[in-house]
């Protein structure tokens, strides 16, 4: 979904970082008002104090956690895509068992959304992790990629940009 940026030399690193989080807020605004409404997380801001707090670490050590888990899901995006393109493949032969692969991905990620407190991410998870509409999970991968986005713009950025320079070669 956002990989769709150039990474053009013709914006700065800074101007481009605000651009993609820019869409990404927009993005996660217009789901989170129209298609994934139910969430109710309209108006979710990540508190790093939350995790701090309840986990006993320095917020140094919860901010790079929360790197690692943005470039986790920013990389774990494209996998999900492919589950949910296979199981659209399918039509109207799928089954239970189709899931499991894509359920595992999101309980993987659900559990470091919870450790973090991370609580739009938790609900889209969970979502991903228990519902079985293909076009409503595809709308909470695009939300999950946004939230990632918004909550560490300059990792998530580096992150596509690696991904975009790994998958030229």
């Amino acid at each position: 979904m956002f990989k769709k940026f150039s990474f053009s030399k013709k914006l700065s690193k800074k101007e481009e970082i605000e651009e993609v989080l820019n869409d990404a807020a927009a993005m996660c605004d217009k789901l989170f008002r129209d298609e994934l409404e139910s969430l109710n997380i309209f108006d979710y801001e990540y508190v790093i104090k939350d995790a701090v707090d309840d986990l006993g670490l320095d917020e140094d050590l919860v901010n790079q956690l929360l790197e690692d888990y943005v470039a986790q899901i920013i990389k774990s995006i494209d996998q999900f895509n492919e589950y949910i393109e296979l199981l659209k493949d399918l039509k109207m032969n799928v089954s239970e068992s189709d899931f499991i692969t894509l359920r595992e991905l999101a309980h993987k990620n659900l559990g470091v959304a919870r450790n973090l407190r991370i609580k739009d991410a938790e609900k889209l998870l969970y979502d991903l992790l228990k519902k079985d509409d293909l076009e409503h999970l595809s709308l909470c991968l695009k939300a999950l990629e946004a939230c990632a986005i918004k909550l560490k713009p300059e990792c998530a950025y580096d992150t596509l940009y690696l991904i975009k320079i790994k998958n030229s070669f």
